[in-house]
């Protein structure tokens, strides 16, 4: 328990303070330059922001489920899929620095809170803590979906990024119904939903 504490807390620091470099490379459009205004690169930042933000909320989530469950095989499940979305988080991070933005200046407090939620998850049950994932990423692929609309028609780089993320959130969410996932009550969606526009909100400018 302790050594799975400590890996926790390593985990968060490394997650909120360190830079982070993907096992695979940052998706691409070959042939496709990506040129853009002042104004579009202000646009594109903030949007990518966000999705940065996100990603620090996924890894936050993924890290307290992991904790949380008692069953090894699926502690292994949700330690391989935050490490899947250190890829995203390698990927926003770089397309931040290449658009000239910066990440968000309350990371600790999107993984704190994020981390909470998905602790309350996963001391719920398995099968709750499952189908908050598969909540998550429903409502993170909408999001995205969102995103590659009204990101800078030019912004090849950024929209690589996005859709290949829009893919890897889906398979999320699919391998996680296959484990057992249970479909949480309506209320408790609402509640995501408008936790989900507090952040994105929020992240876009600060």
């Amino acid at each position: 328990m302790m050594d799975r504490f400590l890996s926790t807390v390593d985990d968060a620091l490394r997650t909120v303070f360190a830079q982070h470099r993907g096992t695979q490379a940052c998706p691409t459009v070959p042939g496709d330059a990506t040129e853009l205004s002042e104004l579009d690169k202000k646009e594109a930042g903030a949007l990518m922001r966000v999705n940065h933000v996100g990603e620090v909320c996924a890894q936050a989530l993924y890290t307290a489920q992991a904790f949380a469950t008692k069953n090894e095989a699926l502690r292994a499940h949700f330690q391989k899929a935050s490490a899947e979305e250190t890829n995203h988080l390698a990927w926003t991070e770089q397309r931040l620095k290449e658009l000239g933005d910066r990440p968000s200046l309350l990371n600790p407090l999107w993984y704190a809170g994020a981390f909470g939620i998905g602790l309350l998850a996963g001391r719920l049950g398995d099968k709750v803590s499952l189908g908050f994932v598969v909540e998550t990423e429903n409502q993170v692929e909408a999001h995205l979906d969102s995103h590659l609309s009204r990101l800078p028609s030019g912004d090849h780089a950024s929209r690589a990024i996005v859709a290949q993320m829009k893919d890897d959130e889906a398979r999320h969410a699919l391998d996680a119904r296959e484990l057992g996932a249970i479909d949480l009550p309506p209320p408790v969606k609402g509640l995501m939903t408008l936790a989900a526009k507090l952040m994105t909100t929020v992240a876009h400018r600060v």
